[in-house]
């Protein structure tokens, strides 16, 4: 592999005019199908197989019509302190805001409050329904002004008045203060650890270009592939961190080649098949990671993972393609300011060995730093892993309390009307009425339709924790009723929960007696199903990746104990970045530092995605680092200069990786999205511990403490794995006549060729 790249880097760099016109095309095209594209429609999570899900398919078939609705929106009417919202001139101008929404095209009905009974018992509270004939991304501004407009007209009247429902629900945009910070600290870390600017804005603009195609695409897949915002907030989020990550990679092997005296264009086929070796196994972990996500069976995370993993795949290909060609356009530019303009003393220093590492500690700062930390954890490698696992264990602590469940309008900002709506609900008709359920009744294989459905109303209402439960509204075919459920408690709540479940336990008895089929479903049940579902498979897909993880790296580094070592390592960072989300989202420590408002569970989507993005993300750590450490130790090294030897190239690079990606991720926290928002706070605490805590701390003392064992393969296992070349060391047989003279036979090889 390394071969083969190290021809692609050579004929980029060569190319690199063609190459960059056909990046600029593929960027164009994407852009423009993007905004010719219609916008996607946000869709609710579903999961195949469950209960909730099985009765949302059977409303389908029995009552079609329940589907030609559009959006839905909620008006809710607060009378003044001390009156009634039923008081002669509050009616009035209820019935005046809901008479101004005549006339909409889009509009299908609007309800009267005092003619539904949506009036709460002490008076103070109602709330109309208002239908539409379209989706909510589909409404016309016209549509939703008059919507807003029937609010103020009540508001105007003395009413305080909320919209609720999704008619008036806001696409997330993908850019923001926030995200702009988490940009420029990345520029600036990349400056720093570069020393040129064009080297920083190199690694930077290639980033950009492989997440504004990514980005594009997913925007004109929207439609024909039900793609949400979601999946292009990731795309963004994912394709700009380890874009940055892999430009910075590729660029700092290809100074430090140019500093050993190759001419420009072998630095850049050896720096790609080198250091794009790694990206290239680095990028193809966090890929299989994320196309196994499709494996849990909910279509959404599918669509989460298939977008992500594209963004990852186009950032590979740029790194291996367009950072290769813009080395030939900037030319020495890119080179840190001071650099020697010749280094052909250089030249004769061996592959393993660059010209700077005789004198690392005068001729780099950065290096000194990270070889006197590596010499320091060779010193105390039993008190540095003991701080650093045991730190991490405390900080996992809190996983231990992990809840996991789907957000509503009950964890939406206190400054949107959606979520005042909700609490004007909840305060009026009890905090259960937001989350009301769903209980079908399939009469089908029954004799007796109503007593059976009489039967079933009753055995509900004798639930404990069961509010309300209004009369059953039988389909045309009169082989299916449907009656409405509502919670004493709020629909995020461990009660509702335990009432879910003693609901589907008390007519399992009804089922028996009568022959029919009764399933309970609703958005609530739904997302309790897909929060016990994600409970499930969190274990399985734990195991899936952490095999995968062994695997891999006993290919790369032909080792047991390091592949085990890294595996651990991994459980670890995880469990310290579960422990994150539940002290802040669930326990509501440092809430307020990141903008949340409302406690409550962990996002039962995340713990999958965290697994399988930091999987991959970590990965790439060990790999830059230790690839480094064998390369020296298969060399002749001992294991603690080898260990010295991988700080001194990667630690560096790694740190500054390492901040970047926590800078991306960390910017997207400030998003209204709780989606995102979660996922920003658990990949930049992941990415932190991992990178500091396991690969900078806990790698070195194992490595340090296992010795030569460290690398250890037995013969069986050596003569059947294949040999991936990581460390580039097939390269050693490309070595110029001369510093000035290219090598101009392996600038011939076609691509392919070994």
């Amino acid at each position: 592999m390394a071969t083969f790249l190290y021809r692609i880097g050579r004929w980029a760099f060569r190319r690199r005019r063609l190459v960059g016109g056909l990046w600029l095309g593929a960027l164009v095209l994407a852009l423009a199908a993007a905004a010719m594209a219609p916008s996607g429609e946000e869709e609710d999570l579903s999961m195949p197989g469950t209960e909730s899900q099985r009765a949302f398919d059977l409303l389908d078939e029995r009552f079609p019509e329940s589907n030609s609705q559009g959006a839905e929106a909620r008006l809710v009417f607060q009378a003044p302190d001390g009156q009634r919202v039923t008081a002669k001139e509050h009616k009035a101008a209820v019935e005046d805001a809901l008479g101004s929404l005549d006339g909409g095209d889009q509009l299908a009905s609007a309800t009267d409050p005092y003619e539904t009974g949506a009036v709460s018992k002490d008076g103070t509270i109602a709330y109309s329904t208002v239908t539409y004939t379209a989706d909510a991304v589909d409404l016309t501004e016209p549509t939703k002004s008059a919507l807003e407009d029937a609010a103020s007209r009540a508001r105007d009247a003395g009413l305080t008045v909320e919209i609720g429902g999704s008619a008036l629900e806001a696409e997330e945009s993908p850019g923001g203060t926030t995200e702009i910070i988490g940009v420029a600290v990345a520029a600036v870390v990349l400056v720093l650890t570069l020393g040129s600017l064009v080297a920083a804005g190199l690694s930077l603009l290639t980033a950009f270009v492989g997440v504004a195609i990514a980005f594009g695409l997913v925007s004109a897949l929207a439609v024909p592939l039900g793609l949400t915002d979601t999946v292009a907030i990731l795309a963004l989020m994912l394709g700009l961190a380890v874009g940055i990550d892999y430009a910075l990679f590729i660029t700092s092997r290809f100074r430090d080649e140019r500093a050993r005296g190759r001419e420009p264009e072998e630095a850049a086929g050896r720096a790609v098949g080198t250091a794009g070796s790694a990206v290239v196994f680095a990028g193809a972990t966090v890929f299989i990671a994320l196309v196994g996500l499709g494996v849990v069976g909910i279509p959404e995370l599918t669509k989460m993972g298939l977008g992500g993993a594209g963004a990852v795949a186009l950032a590979v290909l740029v790194a291996l393609t367009l950072v290769p060609a813009l080395f030939g356009f900037f030319g020495r530019r890119i080179l840190a300011r001071g650099a020697p303009r010749r280094g052909a003393g250089n030249c004769a220093t061996s592959h393993d060995e660059p010209a700077d590492d005789r004198q690392p500690t005068a001729a780099n700062p950065a290096k000194r730093i990270g070889t006197r930390w590596a010499r320091f954890v060779l010193r105390r490698p039993v008190a540095v892993l003991m701080v650093a696992g045991l730190g991490l264990g405390a900080v996992a602590l809190p996983a231990l309390s992990l809840e996991l469940g789907l957000p509503g309008d009950e964890s939406k900002s206190v400054e949107t009307t959606q979520r005042r709506a909700y609490d004007l609900l909840s305060e009026g008709f009890g905090p259960g009425f937001n989350g009301p359920l769903t209980v079908v009744v399939d009469t089908s294989e029954s004799g007796d339709t109503r007593a059976t459905t009489d039967r079933v109303v009753k055995t509900v209402r004798g639930v404990d924790g069961v509010a309300s439960v209004g009369d059953p509204v039988l389909s045309k075919a009169k082989d299916t009723a449907v009656l409405t459920a509502v919670p004493q408690t709020a629909p995020n709540s461990g009660e509702t929960k335990d009432l879910v479940h003693a609901i589907r336990g008390a007519v399992s008895g009804v089922e028996a007696g009568t022959g029919a089929g009764i399933l309970v479903t609703g958005t609530t049940a739904m997302n309790i199903d897909i929060s016990e579902a994600m409970s499930d498979a969190l274990v399985p897909y734990l195991t899936v990746v952490i095999g995968l993880a062994v695997l891999l790296l006993t290919v790369v580094f032909r080792s047991v104990l390091v592949p085990v070592k890294a595996a651990l390592g991994f459980l670890l960072s995880v469990g310290a970045a579960f422990g994150v989300l539940v002290a802040v989202f669930q326990w509501g420590w440092a809430a307020d530092l990141v903008g949340i408002e409302q406690t409550g569970p962990v996002m039962s989507l995340m713990p999958i995605l965290i697994i399988g993005i930091v999987f991959g993300l970590a990965m790439d750590y060990e790999v830059f680092l230790l690839t480094r450490m064998r390369e020296a130790y298969v060399h002749g090294a001992s294991p603690g200069e080898a260990i010295v030897t991988g700080f001194r190239h990667s630690g560096r690079v790694v740190a500054a990786a390492a901040i970047i990606m926590v800078s991306v991720f960390a910017g997207f926290i400030g998003m209204s999205n709780p989606t995102i928002q979660t996922m920003g706070v658990g990949l930049a605490a992941a990415v932190a511990f991992d990178a500091f805590v396991v690969r900078m701390a806990i790698v070195p003392a194992v490595l340090a403490l296992l010795g030569h064992r460290a690398w250890w393969l037995p013969r069986i296992l050596n003569r059947v794995l294949p040999n991936v070349d990581i460390e580039g060391e097939a390269l050693s047989g490309h070595v110029p006549a001369s510093a000035n003279e290219p090598d101009a036979a392996a600038a011939r090889l076609p691509l392919g060729r070994s």
